[in-house]
C-alpha cells in the first residue's frame, strides 16, 4: 500500500515540477516580449508580436510570419499556443530583434522602402526574403536597385479597351524617364514618364491583382495614370525600388542643400485617401454625380475621374492653406442637399466652393480629416506656383 502511496506521490510531483517548468518558460518569454526592442514586429512593426521565429530569433506578427513559414527562412512557433522549447527560448534571449536589425538591416540603401504594418502583402513578403533570404542588406552583396538602366516586361492596362497586355518598360536614367513601348524599340516608346514627376504605389485592390502597381505623372497640368503588374512578387517590387531610386537621384541633384530626412518622404507616395464620393458643379445647381477621388497629401490635389482606373483626371481643387483663405467643413451650403448620400462636406477655396458627398459619416469625417491635415499645413515656394498652374489647367 504504502508503495502505492510512494509512486502516486511521485507522479504528482512530476505533475506539479512540469507545470512549474511551463510556467517558468512562459515566464521569461513574456519578459522578452516586454523588451522595448521585442515589442513590435520585427518586419512590419506591429505592435505586440507573438509569434517567434526560430531560425532567425525574431519575434513577428501572425502575417508576417506567415511568410517565415512557407519561405526557406525557417519554422516559427506561436508564443501563446506553442510549447516552447528550453533551447528555443535561450536562442530567442540571445538573438531577439535588436540583434537581428543590427546583422541583417545594416547596409539598407536610403531609398528602399521599408513596409509597415499598413502595407500590401508583396512588400512584406519580399522585404522579409531580401533581408533573411537573400540577405541583400547585410553589407556582403551589391544593392540590385541602385541601377542606371532596367529593362523588362509588365502586363498594362490598356488605355481603351481595359484589357492588361505584357508591355515593354525601360528605365534610362541619362534619358531621365521611364518609357513603355508596344511594339519593338524601333517604333519609339508609346508612352514617356519623366522621372521629375513620377510616382508609384501599390494598389493591389484597385487593380484587382495582388502585385498591382499604379504609376503617375504630370503631362501638361495633368496628371497620367498607368496600372501595371507582374505576376512574380520579387520582379514588381524590384522595379519599385528601382523607381525610387530614380527619384532619389533626381531629389539629391535638384535639391542638394535639403536633409534627407525630407526627401526620403518625396521620393514616392501614397494617396492619404482614395474612394468614391459624388459631387456637384460650380453654380452647385447640377446635379449630383458619383466620381473616383484620389488625395495627393504630397501634391495638395484632389484629383476626380469617372472611373477608378481611368488614365486621366475629371478635374480636381488643389488643396491650400488655412492662411491662404482654404476651408473645409461638414455639411452644405445653406439650402443645398445631396442627392443619393447625404454626409455632405464642403471646401472652400479662393475661387468657389466644391461641394460632395459620401456615402455615411464615417467615410465624411475620414475625407474631411485628412484634407484638414494637408490644409493645417504651410504652403512652400513649390506649392505656390503649383497653385497657380492647377488653378489654370483645372476646371469643371
Amino acid at each position: 500500500m504504502s508503495s502505492g502511496n510512494s509512486w502516486g506521490n511521485s507522479w504528482t510531483f512530476t505533475l506539479v515540477d512540469a507545470d512549474r517548468r511551463m510556467v517558468d518558460r512562459s515566464q521569461k518569454i513574456l519578459e522578452l516580449l516586454r523588451l522595448p526592442e521585442n515589442s513590435q514586429c520585427a518586419d512590419c512593426g506591429q505592435p505586440d508580436p507573438v509569434w517567434a521565429s526560430c531560425n532567425v530569433g525574431v519575434f513577428v506578427c501572425l502575417q508576417c510570419s506567415g511568410v517565415h513559414r512557407i519561405s526557406s527562412i525557417g519554422r516559427v512557433k506561436s508564443t501563446q499556443l506553442d510549447y516552447l522549447e528550453h533551447d528555443l527560448i535561450e536562442f530567442m534571449k540571445s538573438h531577439g530583434n535588436r540583434r537581428a536589425k543590427d546583422e541583417f538591416e545594416a547596409c539598407i540603401p536610403p531609398f528602399y522602402y521599408r513596409p509597415t504594418e499598413k502595407d500590401c502583402m508583396v512588400l512584406k513578403e519580399q522585404w522579409i526574403r531580401a533581408k533573411y533570404e537573400r540577405r541583400e542588406f547585410t553589407g556582403d552583396k551589391k544593392c540590385a536597385y541602385a541601377v542606371d538602366y532596367k529593362e523588362g516586361f509588365l502586363w498594362k492596362k490598356g488605355r481603351d479597351n481595359g484589357q492588361f497586355q505584357k508591355r515593354l518598360f525601360i528605365y534610362a536614367d541619362n534619358e531621365g524617364v521611364l518609357k513603355y513601348y508596344t511594339g519593338d524599340k524601333k517604333s519609339g516608346p508609346k508612352g514617356n514618364f519623366p522621372i521629375q514627376t513620377l510616382n508609384a504605389m501599390f494598389q493591389g485592390e484597385k487593380i484587382k491583382h495582388q502585385n498591382g502597381m499604379e504609376i503617375t505623372c504630370v503631362q501638361d497640368g495633368h496628371t497620367r495614370s498607368i496600372y501595371v503588374y507582374h505576376d512574380d512578387g520579387a520582379e514588381i517590387v524590384t522595379w519599385y525600388n528601382v523607381l525610387r531610386y530614380a527619384r532619389y537621384k533626381y531629389l539629391k541633384k535638384t535639391f542638394p542643400d535639403t536633409p534627407e530626412t525630407e526627401l526620403i518622404p518625396k521620393i514616392t507616395r501614397s494617396y492619404a485617401k482614395s474612394g468614391y464620393m459624388e459631387k456637384t458643379g460650380p453654380t452647385q445647381k447640377e446635379a449630383f454625380k458619383k466620381r473616383w477621388f484620389n488625395l495627393d497629401s504630397e501634391e495638395r490635389k484632389l484629383l476626380y475621374y469617372k472611373k477608378p482606373l481611368d488614365p486621366y483626371e475629371l478635374g480636381g481643387v488643389f488643396i491650400g492653406s488655412v492662411k491662404c483663405g482654404y476651408q473645409v467643413s461638414e455639411g452644405f451650403p445653406r439650402g443645398l442637399r445631396g442627392n443619393k448620400w447625404d454626409s455632405g462636406i464642403t471646401i472652400t477655396t479662393p475661387d468657389r466652393q466644391f461641394v460632395f458627398t459620401c456615402e455615411n459619416t464615417k467615410e465624411q469625417k475620414e475625407w474631411v480629416d485628412a484634407i484638414r491635415s494637408i490644409m493645417l499645413r504651410p504652403m512652400s515656394g513649390h506649392d505656390t506656383t503649383e497653385e497657380l498652374h492647377f488653378r489654370k489647367s483645372i476646371v469643371k
